[in-house]
This record gives structure tokens, C-alpha cells and sequence, in this order.
């Protein structure tokens, strides 16, 4: 039985008037990508947010490799192996794509006191970083200005970015957002490789990708799962086409 990687119990977070978390259990085995999905304010984001220490849960607990992780600061949570993307890209964009990486491996090292001179010298952090951008098929592009990049290029390096932390499970929040057609297509190839080497908690608006990809599917409505399960059985769900998916399938009529 594989065991599990990630364990959320009753997670729960409040803003206001509004419960963006609501008691939020799931399990997610090691080797697993998993999706969650759901419409707009349903709170995918601020669940990952809780997962990665951006944001404070109001009660619940979050265990990461049989550890507690629920109120630990995102530094110690990285260096257990969690890693996250945005749902904007969070690149320095006058940096080169070379730069930026090295420096993920740099915080991640725990040296950033020395910040620039060994980001940009030292083979220690250049070569690995060059080992993730290749990972990325994005090599030649290192030395090209974050700017200059596409956006699809772009969210290929923030996935180098992470991957460069030797992460055991990534937390990825709509990394396909703003993609046209190809760049998609290019970002559901590469999620597909790293599939089984790495857990993955996926955040996606692009069903087909989901549907693609995961092994497992979430559904959030309002803050609270109203489903949990296999692609096939989420997509048969009437609860689930109720809430989610019969509005998407309209959109995309």
C-alpha cells in the first residue's frame, strides 16, 4: 500500500464572512497527482496558500511525511520538500532565466547572506540550476532575460524554479493559465513526465488537462469538498456536474 504522503484533517479558514476553508480532510499517497477543482472562490488558492505556510489556518492540522507541518513557516516546509507555483508567475523578469533558478537553489541551500555573488558564480548553484532548466527542455533560453520570455516560457521556468529545490511534492496553482493551445499542450506533456517521480497537487481551470492528468480528482464548492475520486467517477458525479462541470462544459460549447 503506498503510503501517504500529505494528510490534511479539518483544515478550516475563515476571512470574514466568508469560509474559505471548511473543514477540509484529504489524503494524497505518495506518487499521486492529484487535481482540485472548482469554480471561482470555491478556495483552491487559500488552500494551498495553508499547505505551503503562506497563510495561517484557523484550525485543523496539515501532515507532511508523518510530520506536523501545520504551523511551520514555508522555509522549513520547503526544505521538507514542498514546493509551490503561483497563479501569477513570481520571477524576477530582469534577471536570466539562469539567475532565477540558481537563486531557488540558493534560498533553498540556506546561503542567501552571500545572495548575489554565488547565485552568479558559483558551479554549485549554476549547475544544478542548469540541470532543471534542461529538465524544462527551456536550456536555451538561460542566459535570455525573464522578461524577454514568453508566457509560456515563463511558467516553464517557475516549474524549473521549483523543481530545482529537489521538491518531493509540488503544489502547482493553475500553471497553465494564460496558455494558448501549444503551450498547454507542451506543459500537459511535461506535468506527464513527472508523474510517479513526484507528488503533485494540482489547481487547474483546464479540464481537459485535468481529466489528462490526474490520478485522483477533488471538487471544492464554497470551501467544502462535495466530491473526492477517480476522473471517471468524478465526471459521472451529478452533484459535481451540478456545481462545476456542466458550467464549464457550457463555456466551452
Amino acid at each position: 500500500m503506498t503510503d501517504v504522503l500529505l494528510r490534511i484533517e479539518a483544515l478550516s479558514k475563515r476571512f470574514g464572512g466568508v469560509l474559505a476553508s471548511d473543514a477540509i480532510s484529504l489524503e494524497v499517497p505518495a506518487g499521486e497527482l492529484h487535481a482540485i477543482i472548482g469554480p471561482n472562490g470555491a478556495g483552491k488558492t487559500t488552500l494551498i496558500g495553508q499547505l505551503a505556510g503562506e497563510i495561517a489556518p484557523d484550525g485543523g492540522r496539515i501532515e507532511f511525511a508523518k510530520a506536523d507541518i501545520t504551523r511551520l513557516p514555508a522555509w522549513r516546509r520547503s526544505r521538507l520538500g514542498l514546493a509551490r507555483s503561483f497563479q501569477i508567475t513570481s520571477l524576477f523578469p530582469d534577471f536570466s532565466a539562469l539567475d532565477n533558478v540558481a537563486l531557488a537553489v540558493q534560498a533553498h541551500a540556506g546561503h542567501s547572506f552571500r545572495f548575489w555573488r554565488d547565485a552568479r558564480s558559483e558551479p554549485g548553484l549554476r549547475e544544478p540550476a542548469r540541470a532543471a532548466l534542461a529538465r524544462l527542455a527551456i536550456a536555451e533560453r538561460a542566459d535570455m532575460l525573464v522578461s524577454r520570455l514568453s508566457h509560456g516560457e515563463q511558467r516553464q521556468l517557475e516549474l524549473a524554479v521549483a523543481l530545482a529545490t529537489r521538491p518531493r511534492m509540488l503544489l502547482l496553482d493553475e500553471p497553465m493559465a494564460g496558455m494558448g493551445p501549444d503551450e498547454s499542450a507542451r506543459m500537459v506533456a511535461t506535468l506527464r513526465e513527472l508523474k510517479g517521480e513526484l507528488t503533485i497537487l494540482l489547481i487547474e481551470h483546464d479540464m481537459e488537462a485535468v481529466f489528462a492528468l490526474a490520478d485522483r480528482i477533488t471538487v471544492l464548492v464554497y470551501g467544502r469538498i462535495i466530491a473526492s475520486g477517480a476522473p471517471e467517477a468524478i465526471r459521472a458525479d451529478e452533484k459535481v456536474r451540478e456545481a462545476y462541470l456542466g458550467e464549464q462544459e457550457a463555456g466551452n460549447a
